[in-house]
């Protein structure tokens, strides 16, 4: 079953071709990973971007059972945005897979598995790792608090808050073109 494509065009005009293209590109999704779904892919055009290069934005959301996988990529060219794109989630779902899939389950011992896992360690880029861990508490605020408290901090990228009307956890983000924006959490 290929996965369902969904395309969502800003200020440009989607051409047959690239249609056709992105289709055939995004629906092949399901071969790598299986429980893949649907696809939403953006594609934009924006003017106001400061380099030439960074005009063609092509975002991908991929969604299946468990799996949700994002990508976006900006050049001058919307067919190699696409290709871009797609190589970033090609990586996400080969990670996704090394993590669900490859338990040790093969009849090796466990030696055997760990001296194999790290000599593929070794081999390959090293995980991210987690080397520091901060708490604090919450305090209810609205989001104009939640600005304020953001620009007090002088934190430049994002802040964390619970929102006062919904009691939910949200984060407010400095975005690419200077504005803000939040992200609202929910619970599945």
């Amino acid at each position: 079953m290929a996965v369902k494509v969904e395309i969502n065009v800003h200020d440009f005009k989607l051409s047959d071709r690239l249609q056709d293209y992105v289709i055939k590109k995004v629906s092949r999704l399901d071969h790598y990973l299986d429980v893949l779904e649907e696809a939403k892919v953006d594609l934009k055009y924006k003017k106001s971007a400061r380099n030439a290069n960074d005009r063609q934005v092509v975002q991908l959301t991929v969604r299946g059972k468990g799996v949700l996988l994002r990508a976006e990529e900006r050049t001058d060219d919307v067919f190699a945005s696409v290709d871009a794109v797609l190589d970033k989630i090609y990586r996400q779902i080969e990670r996704f897979k090394g993590r669900r899939w490859n338990p040790r389950g093969d009849g090796r011992s466990v030696l055997d598995a760990v001296t194999a896992a790290s000599d593929s360690q070794e081999k390959e880029e090293e995980e991210p790792i987690i080397v520091r861990r901060k708490r604090f508490m919450l305090t209810p605020m609205n989001e104009q608090e939640a600005i304020e408290q953001m620009d007090l901090l002088g934190h430049k990228n994002f802040f964390v808050f619970l929102d006062a009307k919904t009691n939910q956890v949200n984060i407010l983000y400095h975005r690419r073109d200077g504005m803000l924006g939040i992200i609202e959490s929910e619970v599945d």
